[in-house]
């Protein structure tokens, strides 16, 4: 089977890898998205499948807009590939696009469609909350997530899990569920289910203002915004910006989803349950933990968190070397009084 490969970030890595790994796929070419300047020296970067087709000696095409690339669409019909596979290219393919490979255009989608369509769904399970998510496999169409569905593998979400965590187990299984796929649809032995638009949900792009947190906001809220999110959510902290990296929510309704490291907080619980605060206001600096903050609705632990132009520290870190004290408030102003 002849394959040209469409993905850029991380998340494509596993299921091009894995391509390369079988005998019975032959990848012919590889379409990202062009290179971008990254780091200190602002330097031209490959994207991370760029990275693996190189080192693979393989064809890649960068277009910056490939529906307009009548150079790039030449060189896909030239190859005269079987399948076309896209994992997280970040770019619409064209009908004309879509028509060009002789069996299908394949998608690996970081969800259980028809929830979670777009751009960002690992991080909007998380934010909202989502207990189980995972990988599915569809035709593509013109439209955005919503071809015909061929294969699906689910996976549970726990507490701790963060976009990254979450992100890094999903494609593996992407990679997985993709050889399962266009080994079937070679064979002609896995059915296209058409989707239910009734039953769709959507997952835009994140914008900067996903990223502020609103103490007012549960514990459990501001938690899976961190997480979804990750690393990027903000407050400030004594007048300046503080990244909040990881959080736990802390109450009974937590203890027997968290690690043993963690669950013996529970021990503290007796007088945590009995303090109260503005929101985020630090109500307990607790030792080996760090910062238990107030917010709309119950107790928040910082775990790890990360000063402006410092390094990623754990909550303990950054409470003994603020001096933080109960009476601190987050996103506002020392409680006086």
């Amino acid at each position: 089977m002849k394959i040209v490969f469409f993905g850029t970030p991380d998340f494509a890595v596993p299921t091009l890898s894995s391509l390369l790994s079988h005998p019975e796929f032959e990848v012919v070419g590889v379409v990202t998205q062009p290179d971008k300047r990254r780091g200190r020296g602002n330097k031209l970067m490959p994207s991370p499948i760029k990275d693996v087709a190189l080192n693979h000696s393989l064809p890649v095409f960068g277009p910056r807009r490939i529906k307009k690339d009548a150079e790039t669409i030449a060189k896909l019909r030239e190859a005269e590939a079987d399948v076309f596979v896209v994992v997280a290219y970040g770019q619409i393919l064209s009908q004309e696009i879509l028509d060009i490979p002789s069996l299908a255009c394949v998608n690996v989608h970081g969800s259980i469609l028809p929830k979670y369509r777009g751009a960002a769904p690992i991080q909007r399970c998380l934010f909202d909350g989502e207990k189980e998510t995972g990988i599915t496999t569809m035709l593509m169409d013109a439209g955005m997530d919503t071809g015909a569905m061929l294969l699906k593998s689910f996976a549970g979400i726990s507490l701790l899990d963060n976009a990254d965590s979450l992100g890094d187990r999903l494609a593996d299984v992407g990679a997985d569920l993709l050889v399962e796929t266009l080994i079937l649809l070679r064979d002609g032995k896995v059915d296209a289910v058409v989707q239910d638009d009734a039953e769709a949900t959507y997952a835009p792009m994140i914008k900067a203002a996903d990223f502020v947190l609103d103490w007012s906001q549960s514990a459990r809220s501001l938690h899976n915004q961190v997480r979804g999110f990750f690393p990027d959510c903000t407050t400030t902290f004594r007048g300046n910006s503080l990244k909040v990296i990881a959080t736990v929510p802390v109450g009974p309704e937590y203890w027997l989803q968290m690690p043993p490291e963690l669950r013996v907080l529970e021990r503290e619980w007796p007088v945590l349950d009995r303090l109260s605060g503005v929101n985020g206001e630090v109500v307990r600096v607790v030792k080996g933990f760090g910062a238990i903050v107030q917010t709309g609705d119950g107790l928040l632990l910082l775990r790890e968190v990360q000063l402006a132009g410092k390094k990623v520290q754990s909550g303990v870190d950054f409470a003994n070397g603020t001096r933080l004290a109960a009476g601190e408030v987050f996103g506002g102003v020392e409680v006086k009084g």
